[in-house]
């Protein structure tokens, strides 16, 4: 054996070696001793295989855009006021308006001049109404075309981080997230077996808040309707024995003392009581101003707001420095779980609604499991025996290079956490055909060099160097149509994508590398080629 014959057989050896390593760990059972020294990845398994939960998801996008003119007209208004030109009342009115009112007539120049320099790229003044014989003048901007556009984008951007960073802390393996159009997202969780728990958790805004209470003010009045202004309704969770909430009602000021955004961690832990709560870190601006809120506030109740539920409202008892607060609202360990996840994950930049929920049953994953198996071993075993009828000792290689194939395919998947589907499988099935197409080019180039009157050994060489060029050529054009699959489709089409440029790789190492080195061997031994039917 030549040199350059051994490298190639050492460096086959590694790779297809290598291929069995990483796959071997997906077909061992959990207590295998072998699992202690292979690699600790396996191929999962999709939704369509492995069972789970499907949603699709509306991003309110309505919500998202008033939000986004109630923050430009907070910034507007405090804007303003350094300049000394006073404003009231910004709100969104109509669609993608936001509406205010200038108190001085007279600094309509400054105000104009004010807009056109800081916010020209995100509205433009549409309407300007005199009040009071030209005292007072209401104005109306639009936000433009460009940054509405750019608010979708980062709106759809980041519920979709924010639901995967949830997800992802959730547990879940190997969740699939996307966008879909009309400002649709699509989640797919396999394995999820607790549906209700998962889309209670994906739909929380999370939007914290600190707010004081007014205890000067009877909540039953406020009940009644006769709620003042700068003062709101809400209600306090009170857990029951049976898990259950009742809802006391509180009378809350208005004005946000401080939000969620300066949360950088949220973690679960126990009071001497054996009781769940939530403990909260910020960062060192969210530290600063908790620690001046809690001074500013001593003997006050501030309640912690989530979503519009207060879960607790204890009392300031002195100023709390060091960065750290809790929530407690006689949690379970579950529920205080959950509420940690998504404070960490960050809130939602809009309300998302469930448009389609889909469980798919472990049960009906496993059927598809065994039916495109049993596909693959019927369509591997009749391309088998057809391959060694029509070329003899030349089909037992390519029965050999098919179960490599399968062996490469399975060992990258599983080395880069890759999910595996129904059409993955499919994909899969699709490569046996497709590598025996392969060898087939090569051995019938082969077969016309020797009738031209080649010897064994030139018509290998000549049959390879010519038949390499069509093969590359073929799987080149292949991969490139399985990354515009995988590029623009979605979940299922994805799977086979992967599959697929995966597996075409594989066959091109072993069609045109491994196949060579089985027929330098049978030259090199001088074997005669009628056993091989070339």
């Amino acid at each position: 054996m030549n040199n350059s014959l051994r490298w190639r057989v050492v460096l086959a050896v590694l790779v297809l070696g290598l291929g069995l390593v990483y796959a071997l760990p997906s077909f061992l059972s959990p207590g295998n001793v072998l699992h202690g020294f292979l690699p600790d990845k396996e191929v999962n398994l999709g939704l369509d295989l492995k069972g789970g939960l499907n949603l699709t998801l509306g991003v309110d996008m309505d919500k998202a855009m008033s939000n986004t003119l109630d923050q430009l007209g907070e910034e507007l208004r405090s804007e303003a006021r350094e300049k000394n030109i006073l404003i009231l009342r910004p709100r969104a009115v109509q669609e993608n308006s936001l509406q205010f009112l200038l108190l001085d007539g007279q600094k309509s120049e400054e105000l104009n001049d004010l807009i056109e320099k800081y916010y020209s790229e995100q509205a433009s003044i549409s309407q300007v109404k005199d009040l009071d014989g030209g005292e007072k003048k209401q104005y109306v901007l639009s936000l433009t075309p460009e940054y509405i556009k750019k608010v979708k984008k980062q709106t759809i951007d980041q519920v979709l981080k924010v639901i995967r960073n949830r997800i992802d802390q959730f547990g879940v393996t190997e969740p699939d997230i996307r966008r879909l159009q009309q400002d649709r997202l699509q989640v797919q969780l396999p394995g999820m077996e607790n549906a209700q728990r998962a889309v209670q958790l994906i739909q929380k805004t999370a939007l914290l808040e600190f707010k004081l209470v007014d205890d000067d003010l009877d909540p039953q009045e406020a009940v009644s309707g006769s709620v003042p202004p700068g003062r709101e309704l809400a209600y306090l969770q009170k857990r029951r024995a049976d898990g259950t909430y009742a809802k006391q009602p509180i009378v809350l000021e208005e004005k946000v003392l401080m939000t969620g955004k300066y949360i950088t961690d949220a973690q679960v832990a126990f009071n001497e009581f054996g009781q769940a709560y939530v403990a909260l870190t910020f960062d060192r601006r969210g530290g600063r101003i908790f620690e001046r809120v809690t001074g500013d506030n001593v003997h006050r109740r501030m309640a912690i707001v989530l979503d519009n539920k207060v879960y607790s409202a204890p009392t300031i008892q002195e100023k709390i420095g060091g960065g750290r607060a809790s929530i407690t609202g006689q949690f379970s360990p579950e529920e205080a779980h959950d509420l940690a996840i998504v404070l960490r994950a960050g809130s939602l930049p809009a309300p998302v609604k469930i448009l389609q929920e889909r469980s798919v049953g472990a049960s009906l994953g496993q059927q598809s499991i065994d039916q495109g198996i049993f596909s693959m071993i019927v369509g591997g075993i009749l391309v088998l025996i057809f391959m060694l009828v029509y070329y003899g000792f030349g089909g037992v290689i390519v029965d050999i290079l098919l179960g490599l194939n399968i062996v490469l395919i399975l060992g990258v998947l599983a080395g880069f956490g890759a999910t595996l589907t129904l059409p993955g499988i499919a994909g899969m099935i699709l490569i046996i055909g497709m590598a025996v197409d392969a060898s087939v080019l090569i051995f019938e180039r082969i077969r016309e060099e020797m009738r031209m009157g080649l010897s064994p050994a030139k018509a290998v060489d000549e049959g390879f160097s010519r038949a390499t060029l069509t093969i590359v050529d073929a799987n080149v054009t292949t991969v490139m149509a399985a990354i515009i699959l995988y590029q623009f489709g979605t979940g299922p089409i994805r799977g086979f994508a992967v599959t697929l440029s995966i597996g075409v790789l594989a066959s091109m190492f072993t069609a045109i590398f491994v196949a060579r080195i089985f027929f330098d061997l049978w030259v090199q031994r001088r074997l005669p080629f009628g056993e091989l039917k070339l």
